[in-house]
């Protein structure tokens, strides 16, 4: 279910907009640049899920502890209070988008504060920077990360393997990685500051997806994909002597260690043919569980097998649950009772039909029982049931014949895990959720155990495009591998995903203006039409005709009274219909590929752009012509607006870091534009409510002014604009999609790809944004602050703070102090300087959030240490002035 997703933003940043600075470009008309603040809340547009978790991972020290990864979309810690999932990875920044994708977790079984991630997304040319091991001593709440010398592959082929990154549980300064490519296996001695090459490590592996694919992304080698320690050969302290190594190579996969990694060698005896996707120890009988396919994943695999290799003897066991011959599936999923030694429980991955397959055995593999069993064929019996009620789209909308079901149990299933304090709860990732139970033991005793999504928090979808229309729902969105969703509520997930047909990409959406009941989306789908229509909203669809040759969704557009529609899909020219696409004609005077988009006042006006060029339909989209207008940037990494209310007003944001770059703006539909000398790079627009007195609407765009890429807002046409976003809050890369809300001020969305659907909310409720008058940097007046413990461990904690100017005056700096009642300490700050002397702290603004305004509030974060008690502040000063607390 991801494959479709690899390339919806690489090749565009591949492309050369993420490498060098951009060009001094002359400007038609001079503007300011201001960085002035805001303080804004985040969340995801709730859609639980929604991609592939590899990866879940308990801590084998403390209970309740334990995190996922996800192939593009970062890491998360299981929350027990909430039963949701914190993201840890946010703070992953434009440049370092690769960063999100996360190809290997460690919890450290020592000092259970200790987390690590080996990030990267593609060992090939998409991902224009190397790995890097990020290493956090507060459970994800911070990062310092250490760059590797090569590229790690999180949205790889064989991602499902592993884990890759592992913690000596003896001595836990010493991990061990995995690599890709050939480069070997590394070690750390330091807690995963530096890293080296194990020399005499005898095999890199050799298994390729495709060996003949020129792309590198399926020829890559698999290279080194898990490690695992047999913790009883050592002592605390003392490094363990035994390591187990994964290798990708169908005759060599498995290699030990006896001598805490001075030497190596191949296991003997070992099965050849496959790829041991896990190696799984339970050390407490002495065994090595290995889960095999014949392919790397976790898309393929057509056979496999499961063995059992007994440590203190040498002896091998193929205690596979079904003959090899009877296997269409490899296994991958891998995992055993530390609770129950002998409880073994294993995936076929890769069985796509009828459903995913888990298998349990209580006495070391020498039986196994399944999920399901064939009573007759078709007819299934469970034991398990489902209830998909949190995350209601998990159906698809489907009403299978059997022996399929809807939902289904799952697919892509590389990750399981049974928590190893509790024998009753177990989680495991599929392609498109993350599921568990918390009566798994029921299995045994002859009843159903229950099956339920665990996953809220955790979002994972990558976004193509974004709608807020002036009445109806509020979100509309077009999305990778699941379609898209109407969002009706943000805070609730949507029942069903666009539907009839289902798209498997949306890769574009609109909705007539001045009529948005009348919605159209295009997308990608294996065998069906690639366009759809809908007349209430979005809440139901119809499906359209293809014209000849189309081959991908393309771009679409809406007339503003919807009585028409101008397409450019793939495989096929720009088309153009009046009704709803039952029959479609070509354009002409516009090239094949080219964006589209709508005028929002003029019904027959209609919008291109192509290689540099832009086109302006008057005639509903039969014929289009070039605008005389030149500087526009090149290349094709381009996405414009128009503004409603407005004829002819059009914003144009997008280019190359080796040619044109930036935001231009056009009030006479583009047949000449002025380029905004205060944005460096911009790469969406968007528009929204205006604020309080404005007369022009509110603007947002994903972009880098004054030399910080953000999301930054205007309310003053672009003369002025606000980083509305902060370092903890990046998500990697947003060039996709941005729009604000027409009906709330300040609430923007924004597009991740990996992270879902991002909105925020401003706490200046209709204020304008401009700069504030720097004559006096004194803070003055009252204030209010809000002291906020957000998360507390063993020694060590994190804090939220929001200041309020309560006053009547502009802040243009300001520092906040306080003393901890038991002798706390701070470790780590974000959006703020921090200074501590004794149990007295001073928080200064940094450059960018030091005007507040009237009313407005500053937020800010740190991380600090504890002993006995965790007492908040009660007292909190600007300068002579003490604060309101709440």
């Amino acid at each position: 279910m991801r494959r479709t997703r690899i390339l919806t933003a690489v090749l565009a940043l591949a492309a050369g907009l993420l490498a060098g600075t951009p060009p001094a470009l002359a400007a038609d008309s001079p503007a300011k640049v201001s960085l002035a603040a805001d303080t804004y809340t985040w969340k995801n547009a709730r859609i639980d899920g929604g991609g592939f978790v590899p990866g879940i991972v308990f801590n084998r020290k403390e209970k309740n502890l334990a995190y996922a990864r996800t192939d593009i979309g970062g890491a998360y810690r299981w929350q027990q209070s909430t039963k949701t999932w914190t993201p840890l990875l946010d703070s992953v920044g434009w440049d370092d988008w690769g960063h999100t994708g996360v190809v290997s977790l460690a919890s450290d079984s020592v000092d259970p504060n200790r987390v690590y991630a080996a990030v990267g997304t593609y060992t090939n040319s998409w991902d224009p920077k190397n790995g890097a091991v990020m290493r956090s001593s507060n459970r994800g709440a911070s990062w310092q990360k250490t760059d590797l010398p090569f590229k790690l592959g999180g949205n790889m082929p064989g991602r499902g393997m592993g884990e890759r990154l592992a913690v000596d549980p003896n001595r836990n300064s010493v991990l061990y990685l995995g690599a890709p490519s050939g480069k070997g296996l590394w070690r750390s001695t330091d807690s995963g500051v530096t890293w080296a090459q194990v020399a005499n490590f005898p095999n890199v592996g050799n298994y390729q997806q495709d060996p003949g694919d020129t792309s590198g992304y399926a020829s890559d080698n698999q290279g080194i994909v898990w490690v695992t320690f047999d913790e009883s050969t050592g002592t605390s302290g003392n490094a363990t002597k035994t390591v187990y190594v994964g290798v990708a190579d169908l005759q060599n996969s498995v290699y030990r260690s006896t001598d805490a990694g001075a030497t190596w060698t191949r296991l003997a005896g070992q099965p050849t043919g496959y790829l041991a996707h896990k190696g799984v120890l339970d050390a407490a009988n002495g065994y090595l569980y290995l889960s095999y396919s014949d392919k790397g994943g976790p898309y393929d695999g057509g056979k496999g097998q499961v063995w059992r290799y007994a440590t203190a003897t040498g002896t091998w066991t193929n205690i596979s649950p079904v003959a090899e011959a009877d296997t269409y599936y490899g296994f991958s999923g891998l995992t055993v009772d530390r609770q129950k030694p002998g409880t073994v429980m294993a995936t076929a991955y890769s069985s796509w039909w009828p459903d995913t397959q888990i298998f349990r055995s209580t006495d070391s593999g020498a039986t196994w029982t399944r999920a399901w069993d064939y009573t007759s064929y078709p007819n299934r019996a469970n034991r398990y049931t489902m209830d998909v009620s949190s995350s209601p789209w998990l159906t698809w909308g489907a009403n299978p014949s059997p022996p399929e079901q809807a939902p289904k149990l799952g697919w892509m299933t590389e990750s399981l895990e049974i928590d190893p304090f509790d024998s009753n709860r177990m989680m495991y990732g599929t392609g498109a959720t993350l599921y568990g139970t918390e009566n798994l033991t029921n299995w045994d005793s002859g009843g159903q155990f229950a099956i339920r999504p665990m996953v809220q928090g955790l979002e994972e979808t990558a976004v193509n495009d974004l709608a807020s229309p002036p009445s109806g729902a509020p979100l509309l969105s077009a999305l990778g591998d699941i379609g898209g969703f109407r969002h009706t509520d943000l805070t609730k997930v949507p029942s069903m995903m666009f539907t009839s047909p289902n798209f498997t990409t949306t890769t574009s959406l609109d909705f007539a203006e001045t009529n948005p009941n009348t919605v159209v989306r295009a997308g990608n789908l294996d065998s069906g039409p690639h366009i759809a229509f809908s007349t209430d909203n979005g809440a139901n669809w119809f499906a359209g005709s293809d014209p000849s040759g189309v081959s991908g969704g393309g771009t679409v557009a809406a007339a503003s009274d919807g009585s028409r529609f101008v397409w450019s899909p793939d495989g096929a020219g720009v088309q153009y219909t009046t009704g709803f696409g039952s029959s479609w004609s070509a354009s002409s005077g516009i090239p094949a590929g080219a964006v589209v988009e709508s005028d929002r006042v003029d019904a027959k006006t209609f919008y291109g752009f192509k290689s540099g060029k832009f086109y302006v339909s008057s005639d509903g989209g039969a014929t289009f012509t070039a605008s005389a207008a030149t500087g526009l940037p090149a290349g094709d990494s381009v996405r414009f607006k128009a503004l409603p209310g407005a004829k002819g007003d059009v914003w144009l944001a997008g280019g190359a870091t080796d040619g044109a770059y930036g935001l231009w703006h056009s009030t006479d539909g583009g047949a000449s534009w002025t380029k905004l000398s205060n944005v460096d790079q911009a790469d969406a627009i968007g528009f929204g409510k205006a604020a309080t007195g404005a007369s022009y609407q509110t603007l947002y765009t994903s972009a880098k002014i004054g030399g910080v890429r953000g999301i930054f807002r205007s309310t003053d046409k672009g003369a002025s604009w606000t980083r509305i976003n902060d370092d903890a809050h990046q998500w990697g890369w947003t060039g996709a999609a941005i729009t604000g809300d027409p009906r709330v001020y300040g609430r923007v969305y924004v597009s991740t790809n990996g992270r879902g659907v991002i909105y925020g909310d401003s706490s200046d409720t209709g204020g304008g944004t401009g700069p504030t008058d720097p004559t006096d940097p004194t803070p003055t007046g009252a204030c209010a602050v809000t002291y906020k413990v957000t998360n507390q461990w063993s020694g060590g904690f994190q804090a939220d703070v929001r200041l309020t100017n309560t006053g009547a005056g502009a802040w243009t700096g300001w520092a906040l102090g306080w003393t901890f009642p038991n002798g706390q300490t701070v470790s780590q700050t974000w959006n703020a300087e921090t200074a501590q002397s004794g149990a007295t702290v001073t928080a200064k603004n940094v450059n960018w959030n030091a005007n507040v305004a009237a009313g407005s509030s500053v937020s800010f974060g740190f991380t600090g240490t504890w002993s006995g008690t965790n007492g908040r502040p009660t007292a909190f000063k600007v300068g002579d002035q003490s604060c309101a607390v709440s």
